[in-house]
């Protein structure tokens, strides 16, 4: 079934612009087909492409990166092991992002039960404020000293 950008756009979620500079940048599996009027012409295999594209944009591959796979994949069989490669690459890179994602959301978590815990016992006032324009004063609650507590 044929697919107008918009319907493109509509279902994948991108907006027309950046559909139109996937397309300039060499990023769709398939080459965009068009009209004798110049009107493109998607099909489904080129959604699901797009939402494979956007998983690997949003976990942080580079346009280069996405542009050497789809260059790779393009080529036909005998280069999956490069292909295997960079996917590994990219999965590397994800799991190193999850840990940091996780350390941080540690962070946060305690952040949370400290301030909760002031909260609950009335000494919100107490948590470490940074404008305090006396240095002796700021800083001063022995459960929340920065950077760990505060």
């Amino acid at each position: 079934m044929d697919l107008s950008i918009g319907e493109v756009a509509r279902r994948s979620g991108l907006s027309v612009h950046a559909l139109r500079f996937y397309e300039r940048e060499g990023l769709f599996a398939n080459p965009v087909r068009r009209l004798s009027n110049g009107r493109r012409i998607y099909h489904e295999e080129d959604l699901e492409w797009l939402a494979i594209c956007t998983k690997l944009r949003s976990s942080g591959m580079s346009l280069a990166m996405i542009r050497q796979y789809v260059e790779l994949a393009r080529q036909g069989p005998g280069n999956e092991h490069e292909r295997l490669q960079l996917l590994r690459r990219h999965e590397n890179h994800v799991e190193a992002q999850m840990r940091e994602l996780q350390d941080t959301l540690e962070v946060m978590r305690h952040k949370v039960r400290i301030y909760e815990d002031h909260v609950a016992r009335g000494e919100a006032d107490r948590l470490w404020n940074p404008s305090h324009s006396d240095p002796a004063q700021a800083g001063t609650d022995q459960e929340c000293r920065p950077p760990e507590g505060c």
